[in-house]
């Protein structure tokens, strides 16, 4: 008989996926999970294998470095470096059919890998070219350094394709739904491609893949290959002007498009993102290679630029926030936390780690952020990398605010509670909010920190959506006998009038005579003010220990002016007359748009690879008539996009039947988003729903 031969190769895709924990990951290979062995079968030809006069040996190669290791016996006891061994049963059962156990290092680097076999005998050698698969962190291992203990934390931090991320106001947050797509075609190779494309692998190629073991360096390389302020990156950011050469951030729905995208293209950046799009794609990309990612809220996020923990507001005496600092707040910031060992900083700092994409200041003099610390930060242990201090000062620096008048500054207020005031994540196995602003902010009062060197990290900040302002959270201190604070009468809601009401108090037993100066000015995403786009100004008198309540009214014309997530910062200074003290009131509130309805009847019945059907509907709010595409996707519920033109006026109801088959078991989410046209308003609506296996 002829020679022992190599005739099929089977990897074992069925066996292998669901013991990896890969299923759904769209790879041209075979898709595993480094430290875990797996399973290839061998078609031998010949004489089959004889242990007295063969030899295999498989050689993985990684780009131009490989390892090459014989194939054993029997499993070694300990955890093997690489390795690989014959399944007993099948060599014993018929020698011309055999399966090896392919075995990796829990340190390996990430990445697509060849394989190739030899035969070695007496009398030849023999090489055959076996083909591909590709190797991810595994958080089911302990060994792995993102191993995560709970298993309901990883079915939300990896396995979940979809999310909710968190925007507004501390008093009146809003959750926008993301599909993170990692089970789309083609995702994951375009994932791999990211970090073939980043500098550091382009200027050391072999540095690259022998870095890619550690969750840290991976962690640093997606960071700053998001955006593409000096790579190749993903995402173009913008935060105002305009968006006709591209997508407004508002539009985005999923970081699949994005990704797609910008593969098709060669790699040329797609336009735009702002903060969530940023955090919303890298995380799509962590939870891709292994490693457990979730998005991050910040509410009153503050960059601070010269390190010193202090952020200056000014104001004009005509209630004009005024653009005199480098420092600012926005309402919310998004970033990304991966989960992971720090092997570099030592146990203690452990566990999730800020990521942060959006591209401003630089790290190492790369525009990227992270991964620093959570509790790092929340112990103010400001001297350690990566960016632990312009972290810190994101949710703890001091606010100062001033009004100007003759070119002359007087502080009025000193906020130590506004920035950071509240941290949200999507919670786990629900669409609730979690709280974890107790894991970052510091367990005494901040003090004022300066550095030798910069405290890298990236402009933070984004817009808010819907306001349902507190009057507690209005108040400001008493100056001069006066207190004054800001009430809605109203929801800031599409279509309505903005109605508000200025308290002033007297706390004095003499009369006053003040000056009332009210206002409202759009701000841009940038946080510079922009144009006043209503004011109020008038005389009145407060009698001794009197308070009045002046009502405001904003028309719906002059609110139609914003537009997606466009803000107004609403201010009032109140002067004393006599004295001629000022007293300052202000807060930003948005446009607060409507929701689409979505509801699934039997939704306790939906099964795998059967039809169901969901009802959309939503009504006109607004005073004119509007039209646009509402898109409809579902990861793992439809096969492609569902768009609807649609065009209604005031008042009229939509009502939409779709029909969806699911492909994946477990928890999915239904999402509808209304663009309309010539605005970048998006109507959104979303409905998860749990699939049962058939």
């Amino acid at each position: 008989m002829e020679d022992l031969t190599i005739q099929f190769v089977n990897w074992d895709k069925e066996e292998n996926v669901e013991s990896h924990r890969t299923e759904g990951l769209d790879g041209e290979s075979l898709v595993v999970r480094r430290g875990q062995p797996f399973k290839v079968s061998l078609k031998l030809g010949g004489r089959g294998y004889d242990p007295a006069k063969h030899r295999l040996f498989f050689k993985i190669l990684l780009g131009n470095l490989y390892v090459q290791i014989p194939v054993a016996f029997s499993k070694q006891l300990e955890r093997p470096d690489w390795a690989a061994f014959f399944q007993a049963e099948s060599l014993a059962f018929d020698p011309q059919n055999v399966s090896v156990y392919l075995c990796t290092p829990a340190s390996a680097p990430v990445g697509i890998y060849q394989l190739e076999l030899s035969i070695l005998s007496p009398y030849y050698h023999r090489v055959y070219k076996v083909g591909s698969f590709t190797l991810l962190c595994n958080p089911w291992l302990k060994e792995d350094s993102v191993y995560m203990p709970l298993k309901s934390h990883r079915e939300e931090y990896v396995q979940n394709d979809f999310g909710l991320l968190y925007m507004g106001t501390p008093s009146n947050n809003v959750a926008r739904p993301w599909s993170f797509d990692q089970y789309e075609a083609d995702i994951l190779q375009i994932c791999m491609k990211l970090l073939d494309v980043s500098p550091q692998h382009q200027k050391d190629w072999k540095a690259d893949y022998l870095s890619r073991g550690d969750p840290v360096y991976i962690g640093r390389v997606v960071s700053a290959m998001i955006n593409s302020q000096d790579d190749q990156g993903v995402l173009m950011g913008r935060w105002s002007g305009s968006y006709s050469d591209g997508v407004h951030p508002t539009k985005w729905t999923g970081s699949g498009d994005i990704l797609k995208q910008w593969a098709a293209s060669n790699f040329s950046p797609v336009k735009y993102g702002q903060c969530w799009v940023f955090a919303g794609v890298m995380c799509t990309v962590m939870r891709v290679l292994g490693i457990p990612c979730r998005v991050i809220t910040n509410f009153n996020s503050a960059h601070d630029t010269n390190a010193n923990l202090v952020i200056e507001e000014y104001y004009s005496v005509m209630g004009e926030k005024l653009p005199r600092s480098n420092d600012s707040i926005w309402n919310f910031h998004v970033w990304v936390e991966g989960w992971m060992r720090r092997k570099d900083l030592g146990m203690a700092f452990d566990g999730w780690q800020v990521l942060d994409p959006t591209p401003q200041e630089r790290s190492s003099g790369i525009f990227c952020c992270g991964p620093a610390s959570v509790k790092a930060v929340q112990d103010k242990e400001l001297r350690m990398v990566y960016d632990v201090p312009f972290v810190y000062a994101e949710m703890n620096a001091e606010v100062h605010t001033f009004i100007v008048s003759d070119n002359k500054s007087f502080q009025v207020d000193v906020d130590t509670e506004r920035v950071g005031a509240l941290i949200y994540t999507k919670a786990i196995g629900t669409n609730q909010p979690q709280d974890i602003t107790a894991d970052y902010k510091a367990r005494e009062a901040p003090v004022p920190y300066s550095m030798d060197v910069p405290a890298n990290g990236p402009t933070i900040m984004s817009r808010s959506l819907a306001f349902v302002p507190e009057p507690a959270a209005f108040n400001r201190r008493p100056r001069q006998g006066l207190a004054v604070s800001l009430k809605f009468q109203n929801v800031p809601a599409a279509g309505d009038d903005i109605s508000f009401v200025v308290v002033v108090a007297n706390l004095e037993n003499s009369a006053k005579r003040l000056r009332q100066h009210v206002n409202a000015q759009v701000k841009e995403y940038s946080n510079l003010p922009g144009g006043t786009i209503w004011e109020d100004h008038r005389v009145m008198q407060v009698g001794p220990l009197q308070t009045l309540e002046i009502a405001h009214q904003i028309p719906y014309e002059t609110c139609k002016v914003l537009v997606g997530e466009d803000l107004v910062n609403l201010a009032v200074v109140i002067e004393d007359m006599g004295s001629q003290d000022r007293v300052l009131a202000f807060d930003e509130f948005n446009i607060g748009n409507p929701e689409i309805l979505i509801e699934v009847p039997n939704a306790q019945e939906v099964v795998l690879e059967k039809e169901h059907q969901a009802q959309l509907t939503f009504k006109n709010p607004f005073r004119m008539a509007i039209g646009g595409v509402l898109t409809i996707v579902g990861g793992g519920l439809l096969e492609n996009k569902i768009n609807i033109r649609v065009h209604l006026n005031p008042g009229e109801t939509m009502q939409k039947t779709i029909t969806f088959r699911p492909k994946m078991a477990g928890i999915k989410m239904l999402h509808a988003s209304l663009a309309l046209s010539n605005t970048p308003i998006v109507v959104r609506g979303f409905q998860t729903i749990r699939v049962k296996p058939m």
